[in-house]
């Protein structure tokens, strides 16, 4: 049998959190036309987020999230497109700078190390 090939871990720049949270995503579909979509999350970061999506966008097409929560909005790029599903679609999204608190949730900064597995120093 053949080796698979393996991708190389990269580490991730945030923390990720799967939760579903209630969106609207808005853009242009891979036919051009304006569309703006009820949707939920999968997992969100940060960065950015995967979601579901009925819409068929094509990557790097530029969207806009909206959170009825707090009713904040960012732009952000298509990276991922999933295979199509009962949900909808999988679609990785990045935001265009980084927005921690569109979500309502405090991811830990990269550096964080939980007291249990810190080594002790001596007193």
């Amino acid at each position: 049998m053949g080796e698979v090939p393996t991708l190389p871990s990269v580490p991730r720049r945030s923390s990720r959190v799967f939760i579903r949270i209630p969106i609207r995503a808005s853009g242009k579909n891979r036919q051009g036309q304006r569309f703006r979509e009820r949707c939920e999350t999968i997992v969100v970061s940060a960065h950015g987020a995967l979601l579901y999506l009925n819409e068929t966008v094509e990557l790097g097409a530029l969207l806009t999230l909206h959170n009825p929560a707090t009713q904040e909005e960012e732009e952000c790029r298509v990276v991922y497109l999933g295979e199509p599903g009962p949900k909808g679609q999988r679609v990785g999204v990045e935001f265009l700078s980084p927005a921690p608190h569109f979500w309502c949730m405090e991811f830990s900064p990269e550096d964080w190390v939980s007291h249990s597995s810190a080594p002790r120093q001596p007193n």
